[in-house]
């Protein structure tokens, strides 16, 4: 009773951390009507490491000997996830749909399979290269907006390729903390990453600064986007998807990450101008069928290493 009992509770960790990265789409989507893309990121993970630090003080010391070691695996997981992915999708957000933007953060499974490949020699097998095909057929036609002559005449919304940049950096991080996820201790390299993305995003935000000229818009409003980005996107949904992965198993999570653009779906017809169309529900079926077909096989090798190797799961949106 007991055992179903947790597994519930890891059930709904699962679904709130997709609910609230769901919702970081559409929220990001309205805050970069107030802030400029480098300067929303930066205040996003300076507002997370700020409310970490008073809890991070003992295990920081207890793991800093091992985080040193890894430093440049640190500052790398720091430009791909943290200064690199968040940034290049709020930067993305000025000129795509939510919708759009969460449908095609979709594929990041697919990414993390190829990279799999040249960084931990993992072979991918018939179900994936399917899975794969079918995936980026299912892009193609989300970012034609279903149409062949968009693709003819390359009419191509430049803010679709801004999520796809995005993905490929988040699918370099995923399988490169996935690496080191037996070494490398989460919630510390978690809040060292972010400190690291700070000290790169500042420096990055004043150029943007100089070059546009666009200066943040403080509101009751507008700091709540904050709040949501900084406290509950980077923190509550971080630390509910790690313990419901610790639940249930990363092999049976994998799945819940396809509740994600479904959740940034109903979040943004609700609250935004934004409308659903047919292109978007048709790609958003063959993408979604193409992660589940190539995670297929791969779920029970996963749960094999992950017993054999004390692998710990990873994961930050």
């Amino acid at each position: 009773m007991q055992a179903g009992a947790n597994k519930n509770y890891g059930f709904l960790l699962l679904i709130l951390a997709n609910m609230i990265w769901g919702g970081n789409f559409v929220i990001g989507r309205i805050g970069v009507d107030y802030y400029p893309p480098l300067l929303f990121s930066l205040f996003r993970w300076l507002i997370a490491f700020l409310l970490l630090t008073p809890f991070m003080v003992k295990p920081l010391k207890k793991d800093w000997k091992i985080l040193w070691q890894h430093k440049s695996v640190l500052l790398l997981l720091a430009v791909t996830g943290v200064a690199g992915y968040n940034t290049i999708i709020y930067f993305a957000l000025q000129y795509t749909t939510s919708i759009n933007a969460s449908v095609v953060n979709s594929t990041t499974p697919l990414f993390i399979a190829i990279f799999a490949i040249f960084i931990l020699k993992e072979k991918l097998s018939f179900h994936q290269i399917a899975g794969i095909i079918l995936s980026v057929l299912g892009i193609s036609f989300i970012i034609s907006r279903g149409s062949i002559d968009a693709f003819l005449s390359w009419s191509i919304n430049a803010g679709d390729l801004f999520v796809l940049t995005a993905v490929f950096l988040w699918a370099l991080y995923s399988v490169i903390g996935k690496k080191y996820s037996g070494i490398l201790p989460g919630l510390s390299t978690f809040y060292v990453t972010s400190f690291l993305g700070i000290l790169i995003l500042a420096p990055l935000s004043l150029i943007e600064y100089r070059l546009s000229g666009v200066e943040p818009s403080f509101s009751i409003f507008s700091i709540g986007i904050l709040l949501y980005v900084g406290f509950l996107a980077s923190i509550v949904a971080f630390l509910s998807w790690n313990y419901g992965v610790s639940i249930i198993g990363a092999s049976k999570a994998g799945v819940f990450l396809n509740l994600l653009p479904v959740f940034a779906t109903i979040f943004a017809i609700l609250f935004t101008s934004e409308s659903l169309y047919p292109y978007q529900i048709i790609g958003g079926f063959i993408v979604t069928f193409g992660v589940l077909l190539s995670s297929r096989i791969s779920f029970r090798v996963k749960k094999k290493n992950i017993k054999q190797n004390n692998i710990s799961p990873y994961k930050a949106q």
